[in-house]
């Protein structure tokens, strides 16, 4: 199992690399078609779709290399039983929080597909399609949570240690 839920975590890594490759070929899109004179509809359309996509799909796989943003100066300070306490609370906490984004953003595509939403630029865009990178990228950061919040109920959560001493610039 360990090594399926690794596969999606960087699968979905994968993908937000590929989506940001797309932000690079329709801003190059962009400028290029400026300068010899002719116009491609949409490109500053699909570069947003596409980063949306690229931050979206990479939320699990940053969670997992614990890259996420933490504030730790509360927890910093426990030790032992409140330690884990606090963070079996928060994993809970961000469980149920990933729960309804990722419900809500799934709910979201679905709509947009069911009454046939369009972009409102000249590319005329349905909208689930981008927003199926968004819905994707919610599930998959639910499953990433879930999976920290199964391995911190059996204590293999790894502790997360502070190293803002070595971020300040």
């Amino acid at each position: 199992m360990r090594r399926l839920l690794d596969f999606l975590y960087d699968a979905s890594a994968w993908l937000a690399a590929l989506a940001m490759i797309g932000v690079l070929l329709m801003v190059l899109l962009s400028i290029v078609s400026r300068q010899v004179g002719f116009h491609v509809p949409g490109t500053d359309a699909y570069a947003g779709y596409a980063m949306a996509a690229a931050g979206f799909l990479a939320l699990a796989h940053t969670l997992k290399r614990n890259e996420h943003i933490r504030v730790t100066l509360l927890l910093g300070r426990l030790r032992g039983k409140g330690r884990r306490a606090l963070e079996m609370w928060a994993l809970s906490a961000s469980v149920l929080l990933g729960a309804l984004f990722a419900f809500y953003s799934v709910r979201l595509a679905w709509v947009s597909r069911s009454i046939n939403d369009i972009s409102t630029g000249n590319d005329a865009t349905p909208l689930w399609l981008p927003q199926i990178a968004m819905a994707l990228g919610t599930v998959i950061l639910l499953v990433a949570l879930v999976d920290e919040w199964v391995l911190g109920l059996r204590g293999q959560h790894q502790a997360v240690v502070s190293e803002e001493a070595l971020h300040n610039e």
